[in-house]
């Protein structure tokens, strides 16, 4: 038996056991979702079709992981005023598993997570967020610096500063200081190509000379 259900906007087909990649969702792995806007659901001749939706028909899902599309980069450029801008977005995401498909009311099957997904969850490390990886890249100061102006960098505006301000980056030295490992972690969090932030780094080595 498979559905029609209607999610984030677009209309997805589904059978039992089926992973789908769709728009963010809310909760986390192990969670239960109920999607109720089922547009048909049904086998061959069989098959309701609702008008819109398909009454007492229910999508249930469990969510596999929360995650983010590849990135996205938009290229700017004016010719002849020397100007040029990059720009990333990396999606938000849930992959989802479809476990029943319900119809005439039934209500979903309630079920006891698996102890060793549990386990799996509580042993696993955080991993190290952009603070973090900029920490132990930066050089030590017996005492913080009040900041520079980041926006003197030629490729970075307020709101660039803001953001990078916002990851402990606050000093011509902290920018050039950043490692490789660094670089590549703040490309993953911020929209920013990893080219653009090795760029401000040379920039910053010289002006923090």
């Amino acid at each position: 038996m498979f559905a029609v259900i209607k999610t984030g906007g677009k209309q997805y087909r589904v059978v039992a056991e089926d992973t789908l990649t769709l728009e963010k969702l809310e909760g986390e792995a192990g969670d239960s979702i109920q999607f109720s806007e089922v547009l048909m659901v049904g086998d061959g001749a069989d098959a309701k079709i609702g008008s819109p939706f398909v009454e007492g028909a229910m999508v249930v899902a469990e969510v596999v992981e929360q995650g983010r599309a590849r990135k996205v980069l938009a290229f700017k450029k004016r010719r002849r005023q020397n100007s040029k801008r990059i720009r990333g977005h990396r999606q938000h995401q849930t992959v989802v598993r479809i476990t029943d498909i319900l119809t005439d009311g039934a209500k979903p099957t309630k079920k006891a997570a698996k102890p060793a997904a549990a386990k799996k969850t509580e042993d696993k490390a955080p991993a190290a967020t952009t603070e973090e990886v900029a920490a132990k890249s930066a050089p030590k100061a017996s005492k913080k610096s009040a900041g520079d102006d980041l926006t003197k960098i030629k490729g970075i505006g307020p709101v660039a500063a803001g953001q990078l301000n916002e990851h402990g980056i606050t000093t011509y030295a902290e920018l050039a200081a950043l490692s490789d490992e660094a670089i590549v972690k703040i490309d993953e969090d911020l929209p920013f190509s990893a080219d653009q932030i090795t760029d401000w780094r040379d920039q910053a080595k010289a002006l923090s000379k």
